[in-house]
Parts: structure tokens; C-alpha cells; sequence
């Protein structure tokens, strides 16, 4: 079975049209974008987006060309309560 993207996860995609790397940024059926680059916004025009990002779109046609690297999700195993909660019962 080929990759299936998901969010968060860094990729590279090679062939011989294109030679990029990036994170997964958005993941529907129709495509995935994968975010090449971010920078600051130069202006506070809107004052809850604070960066500009680069994406590259890619088909599911091309989803086996990607080759998964890592991911920045935390570990879905480990347990973490949430900040200020009380102790947990043990």
C-alpha cells in the first residue's frame, strides 16, 4: 500500500518535474497541500494571521512519489493532562 499523507507529517517529493520537501499542511481526498515555506507577515492588517505560507499542491495520483520523513505530532501513546487540572486519581 502506497503513503497516505497526513497533517504534520514531513515529506520529500521527487520526480523529475519536481524536487521538493515540506510539511504536510492539509489533507482531503482531492489533494494534499505540502508547505515549502513561511514567513512573517509584513503588515497587522489582520491581526490572528501572523505568517504567510507557501504551499505546493498535490494530487492523489502523485501520493506515491512522496516519501514520508517524520512527523511533529506528539507521541500518541503517551498520556498528558492538560495544564493547571487537578492530579489524577490513581
Amino acid at each position: 500500500m502506497s503513503y497516505v499523507p497526513r497533517v504534520d507529517d514531513y515529506v520529500k517529493w521527487k520526480n523529475k518535474y519536481t524536487d521538493l520537501e515540506g510539511w504536510i499542511y492539509f489533507v482531503d481526498n482531492e489533494y494534499c497541500t505540502i508547505e515549502i515555506g513561511v514567513r512573517d507577515k509584513p503588515d497587522n492588517l489582520v491581526h490572528f494571521h501572523k505568517k504567510t505560507h507557501c504551499c505546493v499542491l498535490c494530487y492523489p495520483q502523485y501520493w506515491h512519489e512522496l516519501v514520508y520523513v517524520k512527523n511533529r505530532r506528539p507521541n500518541e501513546n503517551e498520556y498528558k493532562s492538560q495544564e493547571h487540572r487537578y492530579s489524577d486519581p490513581q
